[in-house]
């Protein structure tokens, strides 16, 4: 699969079967993200990769407090800002409405929308995870940098014939993440990210993107 390939076919997969992902195959993919450009070379990111129990535990703990109403953490960053302006804001509204809209879930059903929001906690049936943390003393250059690693690791996936989905989610919970991976004091969950094979009979609906010229100015003198 050539790099073209690699991007064009990498999307946000939610829904993948229990087919393992060889530890191996995570290592090379891992040992080869590793080569993500940082500034200076500081390399911020801090992964745990997750399979098996500790992976099982994560999805039990998230399910239970989901269940029981119990409230999302103390947010350690800020996701969106709290009020998006143009064009943000309608690219928000239409991913929601294609997301939702080829589940046939309705605007206005709320209840069955977070049915759907809930398979992020049980990392849509994949088998592997990923969960990658930066310090909590790092900029906005450093963030930057773990988006391009994680970029990598997507890309590298599809590679081997895996796809993933990328959760900023996972922060909503990231005390009961810290409970099981126990990461130094002085780190922030960025986001998690679910692994494997994808379930084709599921039939994910791929997300557009913006035509080139809303996103993109040549300066040429053309």
């Amino acid at each position: 699969m050539d790099v073209y390939e690699a991007v064009a076919s990498r999307r946000a997969v939610r829904a993948f079967t229990d087919r393992p992902v060889p530890r191996e195959t995570l290592k090379r993919v891992l040992s080869a993200a590793a080569w993500a450009p940082s500034g200076s070379n500081i390399q911020p990111w801090h992964t745990y990769v997750v399979t098996g129990a500790p992976l099982a535990e994560l999805k039990k703990r998230a399910g239970e407090r989901l269940a029981s109403g119990d409230p999302w953490d103390t947010p350690e960053y800020q996701m969106y800002p709290p009020e998006l302006k143009s064009p943000y804001r309608e690219r928000r509204s239409a991913f929601g409405e294609q997301r939702y809209g080829a589940l046939g879930i309705a605007r206005e059903d709320l209840e069955a929308r977070q049915r759907a929001a809930a398979a992020n906690w049980d990392c849509f049936g994949a088998p592997a995870a990923l969960f990658c943390y930066i310090d909590k003393g790092m900029g906005s250059p450093q963030w930057a940098d773990v988006g391009m690693y994680l970029q990598s690791i997507m890309l590298l996936l599809r590679a081997e014939g895996l796809h993933s989905c990328a959760q900023m989610s996972w922060a909503k919970y990231h005390k009961s993440v810290a409970e099981v991976l126990s990461p130094p004091d002085g780190l922030v969950l960025f986001c998690g990210m679910s692994i494997g094979h994808e379930d084709v009979t599921a039939g994910d609906a791929r997300i557009g993107r913006a035509p080139l010229d809303e996103t993109v100015t040549f300066v040429d003198g053309l």
